[in-house]
């Protein structure tokens, strides 16, 4: 599946492609600012300050702080973004189509594979200049080297390290409160605890560093009484995270995430940060990349090519084709693909049977006539001693016409002949494929999800 491990694949300069594990970021947090409460005792209590007469609010500290000031304005992406259908999911629907022959719309195929992230990749190429960077081989991407630097051991950590949680003894001594971040919600312990300070940093460094100064983020802590919370803080506090190096002939063992980093800082990350052009995503990670400015790049994308899939379309043409499938053009332009090369009936009508021709004349009368239609134009209810061979016949003639390509089997069930330079039939087409499109009919394919 997609989302254990999510698939990431780069191309360095050299055109070296890459495969590796990529781990989404931690969801968003709330970032509404909350008003301070003052307490009950003194509400409505006013002050003096220079003659005149105020609320006592502290609204000039429980201003929501800038983004600006905490991040700078992120540039839009200017590189190219590329849907791709899965391969896997490709190679099913390429199956399905080989194994009838039924012709299906490209149009609505491409919509399709857009439909659900499971079914496409994302391919970004960096502008000119500006390549992305990417932690190792494998790891996070973005086009801000400095986000990545400073998140870079919680972003491969995992690479390098055995992460273990061990549970110790119950914590000892009364607290009467705890820290909340109102963001997360993490507790984080009385603010008299020795771990507090590590952890508060921490937290801050991990998830909002980059919408807010440490200053500003600290007047998101609050201090809770209720006993519960804080007995749910001794519980999680008796939890202990150890880190175990994987890649020394002699592991070592680090107890705390603080002293892990400046391991990992001075032994693994000199060297790590790369440049790379061209980096291939899976669909459901595209969605929560770490590097918001790609994110939003990418949704923005994918709401104009889910409007108008021409990229996929083209995309899905060529591998069909690879895969020994046909394209063709009909109906107003239309392409549509099948596993039969359509062309046109070039027989002399005289040397085919007559029931051969009535089919041809049939289709060529009604366009978008279905089977049903077609047995019912031509062997009217079947009641006649000679209406069940007639019926076995049709069906093998129209068999025929269909496999050779001289009639064309949509998915909606209609017949049709091959587009011919008839201006009238043209016509007649187009009305058919107004309504045909207009309907979006589910094409009957099996959907293998990764």
């Amino acid at each position: 599946g997609e989302d254990a491990p999510t698939e990431m694949r780069s191309r360095d300069r050299g055109a070296r492609h890459k495969d590796g594990a990529f781990r989404p970021r931690e969801p968003r947090g709330q970032t509404r600012h909350p008003r301070s409460r003052p307490d009950d005792r003194h509400r409505g209590r006013m002050r003096k300050t220079g003659g005149t007469t105020r609320r006592d609010s502290g609204r000039g500290r429980d201003r929501r702080p800038s983004d600006a000031v905490a991040q700078p304005a992120s540039k839009p992406f200017e590189g190219t973004i590329r849907f791709l259908p899965r391969q896997n999911v490709l190679e099913n629907v390429v199956a399905q189509i080989k194994s009838g022959s039924v012709a299906y719309s490209l149009f609505v195929l491409a919509r399709l594979f857009l439909e659900k992230a499971g079914r496409y990749e994302v391919r970004l190429t960096a502008k000119a200049g500006a390549p992305f960077v990417q932690l190792g081989d494998n790891g996070e991407v973005s086009v801000d080297r400095e986000f990545l630097e400073r998140n870079a051991f919680r972003f491969a950590q995992r690479d390098f390290y055995q992460v273990n949680v061990v549970e110790t003894d119950p914590i000892k001594g009364n607290f009467s409160n705890v820290a909340r971040c109102r963001l997360s919600g993490t507790l984080l312990g009385p603010t008299n605890h020795h771990a507090y300070q590590p952890q508060l940093r921490s937290l801050y460094e991990q998830r909002f560093s980059r919408r807010f100064s440490f200053a500003d983020y600290q007047r998101q802590i609050e201090i809770v009484t209720d006993p519960t919370v804080v007995e749910r803080w001794k519980e999680e506090a008796r939890k202990v995270t150890t880190y175990t190096t994987l890649h020394e002939q002699t592991p070592v063992t680090f107890s705390s995430p603080a002293e892990t980093e400046r391991h990992f800082r001075s032994q693994y990350f000199p060297g790590l940060i790369r440049n790379v052009e061209e980096v291939t995503v899976g669909g459901t990670s595209s969605r929560s990349l770490p590097d918001r400015t790609l994110t939003a790049a990418i949704e923005q994308a994918w709401v104009r090519e889910t409007r108008s899939p021409s990229n996929m379309m083209q995309e899905l043409a060529n591998r069909f084709r690879q895969n020994g499938l046909h394209i063709f053009r009909h109906r107003r332009g239309m392409l549509f693909v099948s596993p039969i090369r359509v062309r046109a009936f070039v027989h002399d009508h005289a040397g085919v049977s007559p029931l051969v021709n009535a089919i041809l004349e049939a289709v060529s009368t009604r366009v978008g006539i279905s089977r049903k239609q077609l047995f019912e134009t031509l062997t009217g209810n079947g009641a006649n001693d000679d209406g069940e061979p007639r019926r076995l016949a049709l069906a093998s003639d129209l068999r025929w016409l269909i496999n050779e390509g001289y009639l064309i089997e949509f998915n909606d069930g209609s017949l049709d002949r091959p587009r011919t330079k008839s201006k009238q039939h043209q016509k007649t087409a187009e009305m058919v494929e107004i309504t045909t499109v207009t309907m979006q009919w589910p094409l009957q394919l099996t959907w293998r999800e990764p």
